[in-house]
């Protein structure tokens, strides 16, 4: 989940932009990717989800001793990528107080964002205790369906705060052309303009490729609050929305270290 900006205007109006890294060694890029907390968690997530690809397409029988190590490594993978999440909860707090919160349709829905994201994270602290054995096991069930439930509500507001500010992307955008072509009309440079349309259109992209992200673990938050049963629940399918999850999860995190 983004933290989230209403001032979408004022963005367009910055000169200065960061330095490109285009030419950026790689291998510095992938240090300072790797460590981050973000970074190593959406590796063991794409690890884990194209394990679970493998496993859940029947290409291994159920008797072979490969079958059974990769069932072991997806299960060790998923208890490690909770570990990634202990205090993580305060980055939700922290987007809720950043957050330009101008109207009472903001609040809300920066309440059921960040709260339910913030409280998603924090139940997954106790389901890592439990799984690991410090928590009596016998309450696992019960804090992964609140964690659940927690995690689809704040993706129920993600959504709608990413819908809303694609919106307003797009009025910027419009404006943009608008203004573009009137220059061109009058001779001018338009150079500015198209630069901060690239910018505008490069956001605009990652904010769709968010949204997406966010239908796909909502789906899988769904699969848990009903267990893996009924329909868009199968196993292939929520392996493959995971891996989709992950992959632009790793592109977004990639873009921004």
């Amino acid at each position: 989940m983004e933290p989230h900006s209403s001032d979408l205007s004022s963005s367009l109006i910055k000169t200065k932009s960061n330095p490109t890294k285009v030419n950026r060694d790689f291998l510095l890029h992938l240090e300072a990717y790797l460590s981050k907390r973000d970074g190593v968690d959406k590796l063991l997530k794409i690890s884990r989800y194209a394990t679970k690809i493998i496993l859940s397409s029947d290409s291994i029988p159920t008797t072979h001793p490969l079958h059974r190590r990769l069932k072991s490594f997806e299960s060790s993978v998923g208890l490690s990528r909770k570990a990634f999440r202990l205090g993580k909860f305060i980055q939700d707090v922290n987007s809720f107080r950043s957050a330009k919160l101008e109207t009472r349709q903001d609040i809300i829905l920066a309440v059921i964002a960040y709260g339910g994201e913030g409280l998603y994270y924090f139940v997954e602290q106790f389901v890592w205790l439990a799984k690991s054995g410090l928590i009596d096991g016998k309450h696992s069930r019960n804090l992964q369906i609140i964690s659940a439930w927690a995690e689809f509500i704040g993706y129920i507001g993600s959504i709608s705060l990413k819908t809303r500010d694609l919106k307003g992307i797009s009025k910027d955008e419009a404006c943009l052309l608008s203004s573009i072509e009137i220059m061109d009309t009058r001779g001018d440079s338009t150079k500015s303009e198209e630069e901060k349309l690239k910018k505008l259109r490069e956001k605009k992209l990652l904010k769709k490729l968010s949204v997406v992200q966010d239908v796909a673990d909502g789906l899988m938050a769904v699969a848990d609050i009903r267990d893996g049963k009924g329909r868009l629940s199968g196993p292939l399918l929520m392996a493959s929305a995971g891996m989709l999850s992950a992959i632009i999860s790793t592109h977004k995190n990639w873009l921004s270290c």
